[in-house]
């Protein structure tokens, strides 16, 4: 059990996800039984409930508790089964913060680094431009990575999951289209794009050519953020995030890219009654 809690305490320490299954109601000999649960490539368990099967659909429910960021108490049959009450077992889940990867390092970035971070996500910053992804510029950022999309997102897409976001705001094709193709293949929660329609709609005939379909199409929030008049980087900054909430809590939000029309409207004078 010592090194149940070590492995436990070491994956906290460095900040990896990691569930503990505990027995908290049911038969005296099966009471304090734990089933340690960190997620793979491979999925790697310590520990065990008291019977094969049981450990294995707790392994199943503690990533998907795991990946939603969520502590929950489920009820299962002495060797797994759904719909009995034999057992309660508590599953605590031990997620870091939710990862946001901006590619990037254009004049929208620092603020949608800073709301981020205020929602606390830690943030990373990419662009193959050493020029400009550069630590100075973005001091707000956990991480900034010189490296193009899609060469990033091969070393840590695996790591991303329902919480997490990739927001492109590089306005280039060259960029925005590798980091978009390889988003697609992660199980990030949120993938936006920034640019104007006639942008997004160039963009989604280059992603086909890329051999996007449909089903990924509709994965991309583009253009980004929610429909609420944004204009300065910080606005569109609170946009993005609460695109990115509303997607997460299923609330329904007037999305741009659910919209038609100009993403910036002119103000329209109301005319005071004489």
């Amino acid at each position: 059990m010592s090194e149940l809690y070590d492995v436990l305490a070491s994956a906290i320490r460095s900040a990896q996800p990691v569930a503990l299954a505990e027995v908290v109601e049911g038969p005296d000999e099966a009471l304090g039984a734990k089933l340690l649960v960190r997620p793979g490539p491979p999925v790697q368990s310590l520990g065990s409930l008291g019977d094969a099967d049981l450990d294995r659909v707790v392994t199943r429910d503690a990533l998907g508790e795991l990946a939603a960021g969520l502590t929950a108490s489920r009820h299962y049959g002495l060797h797994g089964e759904a719909r009995a009450r034999d057992l309660t077992v508590f599953i605590e889940s031990f997620a870091p913060p939710p990862r946001m990867i901006i590619f990037g390092a254009v004049d929208f970035t620092a603020a949608l680094a800073k709301v981020a971070k205020i929602l606390g996500y830690r943030v990373t910053v990419c662009d193959a431009r050493p020029v400009f992804a550069t630590a100075a510029r973005f001091p707000m950022a956990d991480d900034v990575v010189v490296a193009w999309p899609d060469k990033h997102l091969a070393e840590v897409g695996h790591l991303l999951g329902p919480r997490d976001a990739v927001c492109v705001l590089t306005h280039d094709p060259k960029f925005d289209v590798p980091a978009i193709v390889a988003g697609l293949t992660t199980q990030v929660g949120y993938l936006g794009a920034m640019g104007s329609r006639r942008t997004t709609d160039d963009r989604a005939a280059r992603l086909r050519e890329a051999g996007v379909d449909d089903a990924g199409l509709a994965r991309v929030m583009g253009p980004i953020g929610l429909d609420i008049g944004a204009r300065t980087p910080e606005e569109t900054a609170v946009a993005i995030c609460a695109e990115m909430i509303a997607m997460r809590t299923g609330k329904d939000a007037p999305s741009l890219r659910d919209r038609e029309g100009p993403i910036h409207r002119d103000l329209i004078s109301q005319e005071r009654p004489s």
